[in-house]
């Protein structure tokens, strides 16, 4: 008798089938974790606390920033492929759609909590007090050029745009784009000190592209400087260059304010109580996410979620909150821990 040969969709199928049951067979002890540099001390303590006070190993937990990770997270279902990615920010539309195509259907959306993004330099120097609108005007690539149009950004000391501040030169280190924190100082700081000039408003409505383009670009002649996804770096950076700034998460500073001082933005001081009740102009909450598929393929998931999800680490008193962790009020913590208890799926 012939043998049949298989036809080309058959083997396509046999192939899919295959790395189908592989994803779904998969098996690993111990939980992996990438993305954010800031939620990355918080999520390093509870894997820690995790690891000692149970059987489970303790998570492997990488920082590399939380477009990276969310890429690596969005990447597939499988012991190739991340079970947890932290952010800074949520989780975009465009990632969904990301982790959709390539199987990861399911995702639990997890907050933790709150941070402020902190512009902060070297106690060695004197605090600086500054506004949106002339943090902007020192780090966009186009400013106003006061006649309702644009020019390339001139100014090379912070006195040349108010000459109530120094004589220092614009010298800020920060986050890569890949960087949540960078998404949400865009966001938060450049385009709220973007929005103090009327004609810019008006662009909104008449032109998005245009205005986004304009309210989010960084300059690229040197006066910002791109330190990578490890925000200890910048921290180090800033005790040997005391008249630069660096933009990082408050936990940072927190955990360094021996040496760090935050400016004053807005005349508000970057503080624990400030951040928690919104008067600090530039905070953010911070999230991780959950592979649903890993669930009872990779060990300790969900006890890890307790764990985090727990009074004892993200409350009013918790062992976060001295990593610089800004909690969330008892009512929103109650909510989320229901989400992570039901397993509740990622609602955009």
């Amino acid at each position: 008798m012939l043998k049949k040969t298989p036809t080309f969709a058959a083997l396509i199928f046999s192939a899919t089938a295959l790395a189908a049951t592989s994803n779904a067979t998969f098996a690993r002890d111990q939980i992996s974790i990438v993305g954010s540099s800031t939620v990355f001390p918080f999520s390093t303590t509870v894997a820690e606390r995790f690891g000692r006070s149970t059987d489970f190993k303790t998570p492997v937990v990488e920082s590399t920033g939380s477009g990276g990770g969310l890429k690596l997270f969005c990447g597939g279902v499988g012991d190739k492929h991340p079970d947890i990615a932290n952010s800074s920010r949520r989780i975009k539309s465009s990632e969904v759609e990301n982790c959709t195509k390539n199987g990861v259907e399911e995702i639990i959306e997890v907050k933790i909590g709150y941070d402020g993004i902190v512009f902060a330099n070297s106690r060695a120097s004197e605090q600086m007090e500054v506004s949106l609108k002339e943090i902007f005007l020192a780090l966009a690539k186009n400013v106003p050029d006061g006649e309702g149009k644009t020019k390339a950004n001139p100014y090379k000391t912070w006195k040349d745009i108010n000459p109530s501040l120094p004589a220092s030169k614009i010298e800020v280190m920060g986050p890569p784009p890949t960087s949540g924190t960078r998404d949400a100082f865009v966001e938060l700081a450049m385009e709220g000190g973007c929005k103090a000039f009327d004609w810019i408003k008006v662009l909104k409505k008449s032109d998005n592209g245009a205005y986004k383009t304009l309210c989010h670009t960084i300059r690229e002649d040197g006066a910002f400087i791109e330190a990578g996804e490890n925000d200890n770096l910048i921290v180090q950076k800033l005790g040997a260059n005391p008249s630069a700034f660096g933009i990082f998460g408050f936990s940072f500073l927190d955990q360094n304010s021996d040496t760090l001082q935050g400016s004053k933005i807005d005349g508000v001081e970057p503080e624990f109580e400030e951040i928690s009740d919104g008067s600090y102009p530039i905070s953010r909450s911070l999230y991780f996410y959950v592979k649903k598929a890993h669930i009872g393929k990779t060990d300790g998931i969900e006890e890890f979620l307790k764990e985090f999800a727990n009074e004892a680490a993200w409350g009013e008193e918790g062992y976060l909150t001295d990593k610089g962790l800004i909690p969330m009020s008892e009512e929103e913590r109650e909510e989320w821990a229901n989400k992570v208890k039901n397993l509740e799926n990622l609602s955009m």
